[in-house]
């Protein structure tokens, strides 16, 4: 069997930095420390050395040597602390190079240690959650997936898959003796509780997915009732035109918020009402099929005008308080000029996103598509086998159902979907 190739990649941010971090992986990363003037190092002790090769001194660096297989991806590994310099960098990879190492490709240290068995595959998606991680929010849903809570849950309905599948070849094997009913009636039992909580693990809004990706706001209402002034008081900027005239936002305009430690991006749209410009009411169509799209609606009205919309909204708000005009209604009134009452905004702004975001009873969120897919087809099969009179044929359904889920973690059919899992992933992870 040929050995297995040594890699290397810049692990940390690219681009030009006091420090740098070259990752090297594999049975000669040894080898390439001490031919690069890393000798004598001791395991998990940071130690500075002259780094050379070809007779030319490359940098002053700060060198960590791993043994396997207690490393993160179960290798060998080395890690060099250089100076972020572009120059330091290249020549460093091109001495890597002569020396037999490979650059890594996106997410191959992460393949590395899940097919080492360092951790499973849901652990291996938060270390790219972890990465990509933009709020506090994504940062405790990453950590959690990546301290194995999601990995645990999966597991544990495995488990309890595996005894029901155990009672339920009892059941055939001892048929003859009597203990066929009181057998199948336990697996059955076992299978019902755990639909039961896969199906009410999936039916959470996409709680977990919506966070990875941001939670989609709509802000929608007449024109000139401060729509994008909002979204500029929001964003802290200016991200949108404001203007007295109605009809100024035509297309719908976005920007990406940190509320309250929620990944949010707003859309600013185009005031709802009725007109005869084509080019007006295609930014009025898009302004409704945004709303429709978005997971939260927030309605603006003006606080001096009676008129309302006709649109589903989440959050009513009444801006132009400051006015005497101002008409009192349902919602939070502010004014936008002042600012008043924006505080009231942002709370309760907040308090609907989180409630959006957050599991009320702790259990972690499903947090992927591949996950979704995984699960609905597990529970697909247990249902159908809820119907089988058969011992046989339940016992096939949940052996079916143990393999789906499975394969969320890694558990079985690893290799088919290691490519998908891994491809996404940044260099160096």
């Amino acid at each position: 069997m040929a050995e297995e190739a040594t890699i290397y990649a810049l692990a940390s941010a690219p681009g030009r930095a006091g420090l740098a971090v070259v990752r090297v992986s594999g049975p000669k990363a040894e080898p390439a420390l001490i031919a690069l003037g890393g000798d004598k190092l001791l395991s998990r002790r940071a130690s500075v050395r002259r780094l050379s090769w070809k007779g030319q001194t490359l940098d002053q660096a700060l060198l960590l040597w791993f043994p396997g297989p207690d490393s993160f991806t179960g290798e060998d590994v080395a890690e060099f602390h250089i100076h972020g310099g572009r120059a330091v960098r290249e020549t460093l990879f091109a001495a890597l190079c002569d020396l037999g190492l490979r650059p890594a490709e996106p997410g191959e240290f992460s393949r590395r240690a899940v097919e080492n068995g360092r951790f499973d595959l849901t652990q291996a998606e938060a270390v790219a959650d972890l990465a990509d991680a933009e709020t506090p929010a994504q940062l405790r849903q990453a950590l959690r997936q990546y301290e194995g809570e999601l990995a645990e849950l999966y597991e544990g309905w495995r488990t309890g898959l595996l005894y029901a599948l155990a009672r339920a070849e009892a059941a055939i094997d001892f048929s003859d003796d009597g203990v066929e009913e009181g057998e199948l009636a336990v697996a059955r039992q076992a299978t019902s509780e755990i639909i039961k909580q896969i199906q009410e693990h999936i039916d959470d809004s996409g709680r977990g997915e919506v966070l990875r990706e941001g939670l989609r706001l709509a802000i929608v209402g007449p024109p000139n009732a401060g729509k994008s002034s909002l979204i500029n008081a929001l964003a802290g900027r200016d991200i949108a035109i404001v203007s007295e005239t109605p009809g100024t936002t035509r297309d719908v305009i976005g920007v990406r918020l940190n509320l309250g430690g929620y990944p949010v991006y707003v859309s600013d749209t185009a005031g709802l009402r009725e007109t005869g410009d084509a080019i007006e009411a295609e930014g009025v169509r898009r302004a409704r099929a945004e709303a429709a799209s978005s997971h939260l609606t927030l309605l603006l009205l003006d606080g001096c005008d009676a008129s309302v919309p006709a649109v589903n909204a989440d959050l009513v708000v009444r801006n132009k308080n400051d006015l005497p005009g101002f008409k009192k209604g349902d919602g939070i009134s502010l004014s936008l000029k002042s600012g008043e009452g924006l505080d009231t905004l942002l709370s309760a702004l907040t308090a609907s996103v989180a409630a959006r975001m957050e599991s009320r009873d702790g259990s972690p969120a499903l947090t992927r598509p591949r996950h979704r897919h995984a699960l609905n087809q597990a529970l697909q099969s247990l249902k159908h086998g809820e119907s089988a009179r058969e011992p046989e044929l339940f016992a096939e359904d949940v052996r079916l159902a143990m393999r789906a889920i499975g394969r969320i973690t890694g558990s079985v059919d690893v290799e088919e979907i290691l490519d998908s899992v891994f491809r996404d992933f940044c260099i160096g992870k």
